[in-house]
């Protein structure tokens, strides 16, 4: 792998982590472009590839803990507060312990997720080989991205998160696996619907985002560890990938943040739509660079 490419994808990454519009298609589908401009570039299926989608996918949670540092801060502070008061009062209920909810909030809607995820992990992969199924999904994206700029803000705040909102959330989550539902724009779109507050549907979906990312990259290196495949992309690339996903990751989490704050995700449909167009005119002519 090149510095260029490295950084390409860690821009790649960056941008369509935070982006509502589908990292996971813009990712495999720029690789693929590379492939066949003639570049070395591992298969995006091949251990080399795996390690550094691990690697970028982790440059993002950087990205994630410095927008949200203060709110972040704010959780760890309230959470240890909390345990401390528990050890003090040990008959004081779940419902006076707001940062402890979320915290067992969290973990459900990950469960929700991984459960989900990975019974249908196989069905969901076969998007990648069906160009006409991604466009489909891209234009459902588009138009769940459309609807959230036009949903009347309702009063639910965090400490009115419940284990319904968390397993709804997780079930987006777990379907945003499919190639061309983005996992921002469905969590937090479902988070909406629940009657979450725009920052908070934000923020509890960036929120689950740690614990999630950090298992799905664990258990795609438990997979290459456990395959004894040789890897071959040497550490200058990876840190290069890394620095870059975090540094363009922390731009786009602002941006995407403050349109979501104003109502004006429906920006980014437009690209979707255009994305869904482009894949089905490349498809029946035979050029579109379909991951396998």
């Amino acid at each position: 792998m090149t510095t260029f490419e490295a950084v390409l994808l860690g821009i790649v990454q960056g941008v369509f982590m935070f982006v509502p519009v589908s990292s996971t298609s813009h990712l495999a589908l720029t690789q693929h472009w590379l492939i066949r401009r003639g570049s070395e570039l591992p298969a995006p299926e091949s251990a080399e590839m795996i390690l550094f989608d691990l690697v970028v996918h982790v440059g993002t949670l950087v990205s994630i803990a410095l927008v949200l540092r203060h709110s972040i801060w704010g959780y760890c502070r309230g959470v240890v507060s909390e345990l401390r008061q528990s050890a003090a009062e040990r008959r004081a209920p779940l419902r006076e312990r707001l940062y402890l909810r979320l915290t067992l909030w969290g973990l459900l809607a990950v469960f929700v997720t991984g459960t989900v995820g990975l019974a249908l992990k196989d069905q969901f992969e076969r998007v990648f080989a069906h160009p006409l199924a991604m466009a489909v999904t891209l234009t459902l994206t588009g138009a769940l991205l459309w609807w959230t700029d036009t949903f009347t803000r309702l009063p639910r705040g965090l400490k009115q998160l419940t284990p319904v909102v968390a397993i709804v959330v997780g079930l987006a989550q777990a379907f945003a696996l499919i190639p061309g539902l983005s996992r921002s724009g469905m969590t937090i779109a479902f988070g909406l619907i629940t009657g979450l507050k725009r920052r908070w549907a934000a923020e509890f979906s960036l929120f689950i985002a740690f614990p999630t990312i950090i298992a799905a990259t664990g258990v795609q290196a438990l997979g290459v560890l456990r395959d004894g495949a040789e890897v071959s992309i040497t550490l200058w690339p990876l840190a290069v990938g890394f620095v870059v996903a975090a540094a363009v990751g922390t731009a786009a989490l602002t941006l995407v943040l403050r349109l979501l704050y104003s109502a004006r995700f429906r920006y980014f449909s437009y690209y979707v739509w255009l994305l869904a167009a482009a894949v089905v005119i490349w498809h029946f002519i035979g050029t579109v660079p379909v991951p396998h």
